[in-house]
């Protein structure tokens, strides 16, 4: 396994305009000016008036806040915001970039709009994010699911080969693209170069959700991005650990085979899924984030070591052990992410979900998500959080939380059988039901432990005891949450009103 050092070519080659951020620049300048607002956001820029808000967030984000379709900002060709989507396309090496405000999941849903107008089958990793099934229901298309592998120690699913996809591809000639994902929740990076030949050899474009790879490709110690790889439409979680605001995100189409079906395509299902009244915070987040990740290497190499020096840590006492160090065994997996800390908590005598609750309560240290058996922390591409803080706060949290005397059931359900398209179950009538009346009914929801958010169930498929109890377990847990669940406690499930149970 190795970390590939290809980088994309304006990081070999930055041209002058990446020093800059000229929608951010814009913004700013409006924002210095003493302007008489009377036009929305309603707030009209007046701390004066709007005292809790700017107590709330401060009196520079108010000014910054501005409606789209503003003169010398968004409004025109060779905008500012054109001349910044322009910057961002060349730093991912994209044909055409498109930024998003409603999070990575607007791209994923997007995409499978897309994906629907060149075929009736989506070819889809299982362990996709939720929003590419919610992109599902809105298609109606049908779904051939590739499985990822599993780590069964942990309960953790990483990504799929390219033999596997081929061998889906083959058995739905009606494929319209192929949906996977890479890295993983767990910094599992897949071999993207093997299955874009796959996928273009079957003669379909390959769609990767990059959510946790926006920072790919901008360090030597990173790995390439998918877009260098030869991915053809990559969505990429900008906000997660590139360096912009919560519920930003971008959607890059690459300049390759697919590039002029697609790009139409693309636009339009943009105009019918962005916001009207885009968040300028967000988008000037998102051109900031690429000048920054362009130009500030140094302090990527920072946060390569802090993420470094936290795993060292682990390492030194023998007490948990680092998921990572077992990724050799997975074929599927070619690399992993540097900046991804996850930690194999029960080794050390405490359960995921108890040392993620632990660590927030006692010593004031957030990790990004938790399992059953695990933690993952994360580190932001220039960021260099303090490692010996976190190594000491881990070795503190108590080791007699896990009861060996019942067994660990780690292993992930798998699916029921599929007797409706995601569409027509989501979209049937419905009823609530107790959980145990739900078994072997149909869904009508996603559920999906979250996070990190992969459906454990989709509408259209069977419901059954293993899924129950899995999903208990997980509510059940410090911080579990299922996502789509119809209460929070998940003491009911919605299923499909067939006409058998009427």
């Amino acid at each position: 396994m190795t970390t590939s050092t290809a980088l994309p070519a304006t990081r070999r080659r930055p041209t002058e305009a990446q020093l800059g951020a000229p929608y951010a620049e814009a913004l700013s300048a409006f924002a210095e000016t003493d302007w008489l607002r009377l036009n929305v956001p309603g707030h009209s820029a007046a701390p004066q008036r709007f005292g809790a808000l700017a107590g709330l967030v401060g009196t520079a984000p108010l000014a910054l806040d501005v409606p789209p379709l503003l003169d010398g900002i968004d409004l025109g060709p060779g905008s500012p915001l054109d001349r910044a989507l322009v910057l961002a396309a060349e730093a991912w090496g994209a044909r055409r970039t498109w930024f998003l405000t409603n999070g990575a999941s607007q791209g994923n849903r997007m995409a499978t709009l897309v994906s629907r107008a060149l075929g009736e089958t989506l070819v889809v990793q299982r362990s996709v994010h939720s929003s590419v099934i919610d992109g599902l229901v809105f298609s109606g298309q049908k779904a051939a699911f590739v499985q990822p592998s599993v780590d069964a120690s942990l309960g953790i699913a990483h990504g799929i080969t390219a033999d596997d996809l081929a061998a889906t591809l083959a058995a739905h000639p009606d494929a319209a693209a192929a949906y996977v994902v890479t890295p993983s929740y767990f910094g599992a990076v897949a071999d993207v170069p093997a299955l874009v030949e796959v996928a273009h050899r079957a003669g379909v474009p390959l769609i990767v959700d990059q959510a946790w790879g926006a920072h790919f490709g901008f360090h030597p110690a990173l790995p390439a991005n998918a877009l260098a790889q030869g991915a053809d439409i990559v969505i990429s979680s900008t906000h997660k650990l590139g360096g912009s605001l919560t519920q930003s995100a971008m959607l890059h189409l690459a300049d390759g085979p697919f590039a002029d079906v697609l790009e139409p395509l693309v636009d339009r299902v943009f105009r019918l899924t962005q916001s009207t009244s885009a968040s300028s915070l967000l988008l000037a987040s998102l051109d900031t984030a690429r000048q920054t990740l362009v130009n500030e290497a140094g302090a990527i190499s920072a946060s390569v070591d802090a993420a470094g020096n936290m795993r060292a840590a682990v390492h030194a006492t023998g007490r948990f052990s680092v998921v990572s160090d077992d990724f050799g065994r997975f074929a599927d997996i070619a690399a992993a992410d540097p900046l991804r800390v996850a930690i194999n908590t029960r080794s050390g005598g405490i359960s995921g979900h108890e040392a993620r609750w632990q660590l927030m309560k006692h010593h004031r240290i957030l990790v990004e998500v938790a399992t059953d058996a695990a933690i993952v922390a994360v580190v932001g591409a220039g960021s260099a959080p303090d490692a010996e803080r976190f190594a000491q706060a881990l070795h503190a949290l108590p080791d007699d939380l896990v009861h060996s005397a019942e067994p660990l059931r780690l292993r992930l359900p798998d699916p029921g059988p599929v007797r409706m398209t995601t569409r027509d179950a989501f979209l049937s009538p419905s009823r609530a039901v107790p959980a145990a009346q739900a078994v072997g009914r149909i869904s009508a929801d996603t559920l999906a432990a979250y996070p990190p958010g992969i459906p454990n169930v989709l509408p259209g498929e069977v419901i059954t005891p293993e899924l129950v109890d899995f999903l208990h377990r997980t509510v059940a847990a410090p911080t579990g949450h299922v996502r789509g669940a119809a209460d929070p406690d998940l003491a009911t499930f919605r299923v499909v009103d067939t006409p058998a149970h009427s």
